[in-house]
């Protein structure tokens, strides 16, 4: 009966080790969010983003009017300028939105080539569909930003 008991109990060690072992931390981790710092930084840039965006029908009027020099000041001014504050901003999203937020970038400067391209050679319909599809990366980038009230 001794000998019983002890192989009751072994089992009933290796059973609680078991299920012990099994189980996970009780404490949940918290989701990242952003630092006061963070959010400062990237709201710092989001008015400038937001007024070139707020210009895609500015560009598409030179464009349809075949206003290179304009067309082509715009692209290297604002533009331009626009995508470098998209560069400065991407470090301080959250690590999770920071892959999207460069390839939302490149997107954009390959779209600002091709539009570059287009302008040269006086092609209103390329250029205009490579400005629509800037603005849309714009428009991309900004819907990765947090809110005012995220923090």
């Amino acid at each position: 009966m001794a000998r019983q008991r002890s192989i009751f109990s072994f089992f009933l060690v290796l059973l609680a080790t078991f299920l012990i072992s099994c189980g996970g931390p009780g404490v949940a981790v918290a989701p990242p969010t952003y630092t006061a710092t963070q959010l400062e930084r990237i709201q710092a840039y989001i008015p400038e983003i937001q007024a070139v965006r707020d210009r895609s029908q500015e560009l598409k009027t030179l464009i349809q009017r075949a206003d290179w020099i304009n067309v082509r000041n715009f692209i290297h001014g604002p533009i331009t300028e626009a995508r470098l504050n998209l560069t400065y901003v991407t470090p301080n999203l959250l690590p999770k939105d920071q892959p999207a937020a460069r390839q939302i970038t490149r997107d954009l400067f390959d779209e600002l080539v091709k539009l570059d391209k287009a302008t040269s050679a006086g092609n209103p319909q390329p250029a205009l569909t490579s400005s629509e599809a800037a603005f849309a990366d714009f428009d991309k980038f900004l819907n990765l930003l947090p809110k005012k009230e995220e923090g």
